[in-house]
């Protein structure tokens, strides 16, 4: 049985860290506001855990379904898509300030940007109501207990991966100038705009 659980739960992570190192709003969130706080990922995988934490519970609890229904599917990719492109304008405005600004405007609230990124992105519900809903039936399977490690295991993933982002990219600015971080945060800023775009559109084309 023992064997089972060690199995169970290094595939778990395998397949976590496949989700969380695939490039997403969080991702470009993070490396804006690394540019910061070296423990801005740390904050924004907190932030990102009190929307998750809660879900997987509601998955467990067998509301996979309502979940992954159209009206609760459209609406998060409309209000998640909005708050996307406002987030991403508001990096890009900071912009124009002096670079400090700049830098400050990207790395406000960090737990809330966690909570905002993750609850208002459609594709991160859909993973957990069909892999995660998986790996939550086979972690009940084991029992309760193995759900509680799975539950955990899952978030360190994201919070040490959110974690190195966000150090290479706070250690980066002490390595290049102001410019290439300006570049960099540029490209952060437009990818959250058209991240929240796509969602936009694409919840409006499953209306």
């Amino acid at each position: 049985m023992m064997d089972a659980h060690v199995s169970f739960l290094l595939q778990a992570a395998l397949i976590s860290l496949s989700g969380v190192m695939a490039p997403g709003p969080i991702t470009a969130a993070t490396l804006a506001a690394g540019m910061r706080s070296r423990h801005a990922g740390g904050l924004i995988a907190v932030g990102h855990g009190l929307v998750e934490f809660p879900l997987m519970v509601l998955v467990m609890a067998g509301m996979g379904t309502l979940l992954a229904s159209k009206v609760v599917t459209v609406g998060i990719g409309l209000v998640g898509g909005f708050f996307l492109m406002v987030m991403g304008w508001d990096i890009l405005r900071g912009l124009a300030k002096p670079f400090d600004a700049a830098k400050a405007s990207s790395a406000k609230s960090p737990i809330w940007t966690g909570i905002v990124l993750t609850g208002g992105n459609p594709y991160f519900l859909l993973w957990w109501v069909t892999i995660g809903l998986t790996l939550t039936s086979r972690a009940l399977q084991l029992g309760v207990v193995a759900f509680g490690l799975f539950a955990v295991i899952h978030w360190l993933c994201d919070f040490v991966w959110l974690e190195v982002l966000s150090f290479a990219s706070f250690k980066g600015t002490t390595l290049v100038g102001d410019r290439v971080h300006k570049v960099v945060l540029g490209v952060c800023s437009v990818a959250l705009v058209c991240l929240g775009l796509f969602f936009v559109v694409d919840a409006f084309l499953k209306l």
